[in-house]
């Protein structure tokens, strides 16, 4: 997956073609590096600013660095997270989330219900309860949701009646159902009660509206989810060594890589020892920054040099590597050359990302960065 990226050397600095044959060149390289992220064309730019949800932002920051390479691996639960804001506008605790970006094969994980819970209403006297009762319900009859068999319940839970900030229902089994078949999705209702169940009206206790409330505090669907994409292991084959010959990427097609600079610079990256040298992805350098949130671009890195005999524990080779190069050393054996200066260590990156639909989407990529470089 990281060699696709060295695409964009193409894209910077592409060989002597003709306009249409750059063009032709540069569309190819775009196309090729969206299937790296997974897509088949970019999203578009919101047609007005969006300010992403703030636990988006947050979540983004906790699990990767601001160049969006990982901190750690095992904090995010799948490899994508996408949230979904209310869609009814109501006044009523009515929502309803639109699932249809959610591809057919991710698995849902998690899925939660965030809601806003607002500063509690004055009273004229003293409060007879701290808390209430709030309970979620997954409507089954769009109409008639309080008809007997129009809704199940999903979650309830006491929750205070002081304070305000974000409370969060897992609602996972509904929103399996409602991928599995989108016409079951009918919204969810929420409830607020007395401790003994009865109905508080008016309730003490309001959520944030996707109305009446300023973006950073509208309901929110957030779903964890695995789309099944896994990086290759190590050691990687197929990223280019020693010489210039055409990578077969993962989409089998063949792409030299273009030669730039003098032959004699050329020469003397030969003789440099393996290690690994800078690579910058920009995304606004390659139209990308307006759908992409954060980061605005990553050092990928890559590999570059020479792996000359007797190959030393710097150059960290592996044991095929050593014996390959005794070989080649030795003319033991025809048709044997050395060994390739490759990445041996890979770290994922993240993306936080405007979807189709404008949802804010946070996606973790393996073999995105080259941690480091050695001989194979």
């Amino acid at each position: 997956m990281l060699g696709t990226l060295l695409l964009l050397l193409v894209l910077a600095k592409p060989v002597c073609l003709s306009p249409a044959g750059a063009v032709s060149q540069r569309a190819e390289a775009l196309k090729r590096l969206l299937e790296v992220f997974g897509m088949e064309d970019p999203p578009p730019t919101p047609a007005h600013f969006k300010q992403p949800p703030q636990y988006m932002v947050d979540l983004f920051n906790t699990v990767a660095n601001a160049d969006g390479v990982t901190k750690n691996p095992d904090i995010l639960e799948g490899n994508t997270v996408r949230s979904f804001l209310d869609k009814t506008r109501s006044e009523k605790m009515r929502f309803l989330f639109v699932l249809s970006s959610v591809a057919k094969n991710e698995k849902i994980l998690t899925a939660e219900l965030h809601l806003f819970r607002l500063w509690p209403r004055a009273t004229d006297g003293p409060r007879r309860h701290h808390f209430c009762q709030v309970s979620v319900y997954q409507v089954l009859e769009k109409s008639e949701p309080d008809a007997p068999g129009g809704k199940k319940l999903l979650a309830a839970r006491l929750v205070s009646l002081q304070g305000s900030g974000w409370e969060v229902f897992a609602i996972t089994q509904a929103v399996r159902d409602w991928t599995e078949d989108e016409s079951s999705n009918q919204g969810l209702l929420v409830t607020v009660q007395s401790l003994g169940g009865s109905p508080l009206d008016p309730p003490p206790l309001q959520f944030a509206s996707s109305r009446d409330h300023h973006e950073s505090k509208k309901p929110m669907l957030v779903l964890f989810t695995d789309d099944g994409r896994r990086g290759a292991s190590l050691p990687v084959a197929g990223f280019p060594g020693g010489s210039h010959t055409p990578w077969h990427g993962p989409l089998g097609a063949a792409i030299p890589l273009p030669l730039t600079g003098p032959r004699s610079t050329r020469s003397l990256d030969r003789l440099q020892p393996c290690q690994r040298h800078p690579l910058s992805v920009d995304f606004e350098e390659i139209g990308w920054s307006g759908w992409v949130i954060s980061p605005r671009g990553y050092n990928a890195y890559h590999c570059k040099g020479s792996c000359p005999f007797p190959l030393g524990e710097n150059m960290r080779p592996t044991n095929h590597a050593t014996v390959q190069s005794i070989i080649n050393a030795l003319k033991l054996s025809e048709g044997v050359s050395s060994p390739c200066c490759v990445p041996d260590k890979l770290y994922s990156i993240n993306l936080l990302y405007f979807d189709d639909d404008e949802n804010v989407v946070l996606k973790q990529y393996d073999d995105m960065v080259a941690g480091s470089c050695g001989c194979h």
